[in-house]
């Protein structure tokens, strides 16, 4: 499948979403449409390599709309340029500030001619005034209103309808209502009938829409500030070291392999390696760690970070979109374009709001001509306008997509990436929390604490169990070879080896038949453990993992190996237990052990001796009792886990199998980033709430008050202009949550 993500210009609310998304959604192979109004982008999927995007464009086009097919074709984050004022704002502001030099005098003299002392200085006759206005709002409508005609004509021709609709319909009735009585009165008019106007209410509801987009855009460019620091955090230049030369070149031009120097107080341009000297680098703005990290020779270092107070040089080893960084832009980014399930049962509603907009404003023109006392035309048009630009679902559009927005860039900020809008809706319903141990809880790296051997050498038990666990990837091994190793004991390269996930491994050195594992594993060769079952309880409810070694059918020694726990477990887990949400660890320990570290860190429940493979099956049963799951891990074989569970998250110190399965991933392996970001959903799911009612009720109060006649048209515009101000302002409310 072959992802698409694309600029789209024209859009105004949501009806205008789902009239793209089904636009797009008819060609051939292309799957997963998504509209964001807030980004102005359309994202899409598509297996079908004859897909042309021009194509699409001229469909797009022919509904009024503009698919930026060139932006498309741009490879580098740097070359966006996501602060760059847009053609379209400078149009837009151009077209407000024209409309509001016209419409100063227009509103003026209007309100102006029923007063007395007005025509003590106005000199012209009303008949004259009605002229002057005519001229005067001609401009207004038809040069800064132009947008809004053109895509009411370009829908009408599809026989479809949106919020530009309601602006043309309303303010083309009201001034053409005006243009008729003033320049053929005696065809509208009986004689003794005062022709009455509305040039300004066309004019001013023009304006205070126009006015309301302007506000709305510089609101919407707030809410892309999180990219907007991500792309600030790489400098422009560096400095790389040449023939033994020092040489700035621009970071466009920085490549994998060059050598970067880097010296106190500089921002690192890209992902590398250290190769001389130290320092200690802040993180906090990819990690959301204060604490500065000390970095050595070997020591991988992000692309964006500071270094504090060393100097050193550094190996290149991802630029660009390839680097954490990039990657980081890129996650947030697709976040920011995917919809949570609450916007697009809102995108459905608005799909069939206008048309039913419309048929009100029909039915109140309609009701006011039959049943008013007077049978007023023009009371019954005012209402008509009224009630179609009350009713624009601007704010409607704009309630979800901007919430999302900021949400993801302050989840980003703090070292949360996700992945999607969905895993923001999912995660604030979560009730259990499952962890996998190693690497999860703990650091992931294990130690051997001690050594007991019976009948046999110490330090040949250790070679022997060694020189076999050589052969083995597991933690659990890797420790054994490390404390061989420590003691400067040789290995021998086994003969046969084989492995059982989750058991333990078989296999012979130096013609010695070996078999190390844990206690069941014993058990499965017949080989009795019995002698060392008071040393096993003792070690065990240390929190220790105890592995058991057995050289011909014989055990001859236990290695108790220790992972310790991950500093701020504890403390994490104490977190998520205060907010009601059960905590559950998973582990390939005996029961004594998985009860020793439960009881140390808080744990309520945990599940001991499990396999690998059992780990999807215990989330599924969870989810099968009602629960919404959570999935904690950082290994590729959690990686089914992370995939059943409701929400995967994954530490970023994991897998990339890992990383890539789960739908939120924590840059740094703290724990607290689980309860940040319960939090961080939380917090932006309220949000959204918060702008879907005030959305809702703005349109479900002031509908009827407008069919009623209790509404003037222009306070109606400013209200409609000033509720997706709102819900934009209101989104950026998040920028300042507390997810500590």
């Amino acid at each position: 499948m072959k992802n698409y993500d694309i600029p789209v210009e024209g859009m105004t609310c949501a009806s205008c979403v789902t009239r793209v998304e089904k636009i797009i959604g008819k060609f051939d192979g292309v799957k997963n449409v998504s509209v964001n109004l807030a980004t102005e982008k359309v994202s899409f999927e598509t297996d079908n390599e004859n897909v042309d995007l021009n194509e699409i464009a001229k469909a797009i086009h022919d509904h009024g709309y503009e698919l930026k097919v060139d932006s498309s074709d741009k490879k580098n984050h740097e070359e966006h340029q996501h602060d760059e004022i847009d053609e379209s704002y400078i149009t837009l502001k151009k077209e407000f500030l024209f409309a509001l030099v016209l419409t100063i005098p227009i509103f003026l003299i209007s309100m102006l001619m029923d007063y007395h002392f007005f025509h003590l200085v106005w000199s012209f006759t009303h008949d004259e005034t009605r002229k002057i206005l005519l001229v005067l709002t001609t401009p207004a409508i038809f040069i800064s209103g132009r947008r809004f005609f053109k895509i009411f004509w370009t829908n009408l021709k599809h026989f479809s309808a949106e919020m530009n609709s309601l602006v043309a319909i309303g303010t083309g009735a009201a001034y053409g209502y005006s243009v008729l009585v003033t320049l053929f009165p005696d065809f509208i008019l009986d004689g003794n009938t005062e022709p009455h106007v509305y040039f300004e209410t066309a004019a001013v509801i023009i304006t205070l829409i126009l006015m309301g987009r302007v506000l709305e855009h510089n609101a919407k460019r707030k809410t892309k500030g999180a990219i907007k620091k991500l792309l600030e955090l790489k400098p422009k230049t560096a400095i790389i070291i040449v023939n033994d030369k020092e040489k700035q070149i621009p970071i466009a031009a920085l490549k994998t392999g060059d050598v970067v120097v880097i010296k106190p107080g500089e921002k690192i341009p890209a992902d590398g390696i250290i190769i001389s000297g130290n320092s200690a680098v802040d993180e906090s703005m990819l990690t959301g760690e204060s604490i500065p990290v000390e970095k050595t020779i070997d020591s991988k270092i992000i692309g964006g970070t500071i270094n504090k107070n060393g100097t050193f040089n550094f190996r290149v080893t991802e630029t660009g979109d390839n680097s954490v960084l990039g990657q980081i832009i890129k996650l947030v980014e697709h976040a920011q374009a995917t919809k949570p399930p609450i916007q697009k049962l809102v995108d459905k509603i608005a799909g069939i709001f206008v048309p039913v907009v419309i048929l009100l404003a029909v039915i109140t023109f309609i009701g006011w001509i039959i049943f008013s006392p007077d049978h007023s035309f023009n009371t019954a048009l005012i209402n008509f306008v009224a009630v179609l630009i009350i009713a624009c679902p601007c704010a409607l559009g704009l309630a979800t997509p901007t919430a999302i927005m900021v949400g993801t860039g302050l989840g980003a900020q703090n070292g949360i990436l996700i992945r999607n809008g969905e895993s923001i809706e999912i995660a604030h319903k979560i009730k259990t929390i499952i962890f996998d141990k190693t690497g999860t809880i703990t650091l992931g790296k294990p130690a051997v604490t001690s050594v007991h051997s019976f009948g046999a050498d110490e330090n040949e038990l250790l070679r022997l169990s060694a020189s076999l666990e050589s052969k083995s990837e597991h933690p659990l091994a890797l420790a054994i070879v490390e404390r061989a190793k420590s003691v400067n004991i040789k290995l021998s390269e086994p003969e046969t080896f084989m492995s059982y996930s989750g058991s333990g491994i078989t296999g012979i050195v130096d013609g010695k038949i070996l078999v190390i594992g844990n206690k069941n594993f014993m058990k499965e060769f017949s080989i009795k453990t019995e002698i060392v079952d008071e040393l096993f309880q003792n070690l065990s409810s240390k929190g220790k993992t105890v592995i058991f070694a057995a050289i011909e059918s014989e055990l001859k020694g236990v290695i108790a190996i220790e992972d310790q726990l991950k500093p701020n477990a504890s403390e994490a887990i104490a977190k998520l237990n205060g907010m009601n949400i059960k905590t559950v660890m998973l582990t390939g320990d005996n029961k004594i052990a998985a009860e020793t570290i439960a009881q140390q860190i808080g744990i309520e429940e945990f599940k001991a001796e499990v396999y690998p493979e059992d780990k999807a099956m215990i989330v599924q049963r969870y989810q099968q009792s009602g629960e919404i799951v959570a999935m904690v891990g950082d290994g590729i074989n959690d990686a089914p886990a992370l995939a059943q569970a409701d929400l995967g998250i994954a530490i970023g110190t994991g897998t990339d199998v890992a990383i890539e399965t789960a739908q939120i991933t924590l840059v740094q392996g703290n724990l607290s980033g689980v309860s940040k970001a319960v939090k961080l959903s939380n917090a932006t799911l309220s949000t959204i709430k918060q702008n879907l009612f005030w959305a809702f009720i703005y349109n479900t109060v002031l509908i009827p008050l407008a069919a009623f006649g209790l509404l003037n048209p222009m306070i109606a515009a400013l209200a409609m202009s000033l509720s997706s101000v709102s819900v934009v302002t209101n989104s950026l409310r998040l920028k300042r949550a507390k997810l500590e």
